[in-house]
């Protein structure tokens, strides 16, 4: 079955490239040039229906791509976990640290080649589907447990909340818990290639990450960084 994608871009000539260039590798591309447009195509009543990814300008005639992604994340039931790939303009890298914070799961600066696009939409519908490999059971350290079947982390019993890209940071790390992981290996682990360490965007990932599962995000005791080298799962329990 062909992946759905929900172009949310205000540029008509670049979605139309866009889609005829994914639709040659078997993408199928739904486009709505504005942000509330967009956001109606995420609020249908079937779940179904939902893209399995939005690629999302961060330009648009009505609100910017920031506050469409903040609108995303804060949506009710499936919805608000659909991958984001946001597009950028180049040489503003505050826009796209804003955008990581807000739950995006990756971004591409514009003007960007087709190739890269692909490579990044195929990276993170690989990270969702896992290859249909099988997934072992859930992951449990203390009062935290990562659930790789249901995609779902809690800690003491409550869901905590996080991008899929930021889930798969997560497993990553704990499957590898008390080794000490660079940033490129840890890049490397969850997107099944090594495509660019994208400055510190791994960083801004980190610190939701330890928002959502530490009880001092200041503090953690959970993921630690290694200074001067990158950042290690700590194995101890609650």
């Amino acid at each position: 079955m062909s992946s759905q994608l929900l172009m949310i871009e205000d540029d008509t000539r670049l979605a139309e490239m866009v889609g005829e260039y994914l639709g040659q590798s078997g993408l199928v591309v739904t486009h709505r040039a504005d942000g509330k447009s967009g956001l109606a195509q995420l609020q249908g009543p079937d779940a179904a229906a939902l893209p399995d990814l939005v690629i999302l300008d961060l330009m648009l005639p009505d609100m910017d791509g920031l506050e469409v992604c903040r609108r995303i994340r804060s949506l009710q039931g499936p919805a608000a976990q659909v991958p984001v790939l946001m597009l950028t303009a180049k040489g503003d890298p505050m826009d796209r640290i804003i955008g990581l914070e807000l739950g995006a799961d990756d971004y591409l600066p514009k003007p960007f080649e087709p190739r890269e696009l692909l490579a990044r939409i195929r990276a993170i519908l690989r990270r969702r589907t896992d290859g249909g490999t099988p997934v072992a059971q859930a992951l449990r350290f203390g009062t935290l447990e990562i659930d790789r079947d249901a995609r779902t982390v809690t800690v003491a019993g409550q869901p905590a909340d996080l991008t899929s890209y930021q889930f798969d940071l997560l497993v990553a790390l704990a499957e590898r818990a008390g080794r000490v992981l660079t940033r490129d290996q840890i890049m490397e682990a969850v997107r099944g290639r090594e495509l660019e360490a994208f400055d510190r965007s791994i960083d801004v990932h980190m610190g939701r990450i330890r928002a959502a599962i530490e009880v001092d995000a200041k503090n953690p005791r959970r993921i630690l960084t290694v200074r001067g080298v990158g950042y290690v799962f700590a194995k101890q329990q609650d």
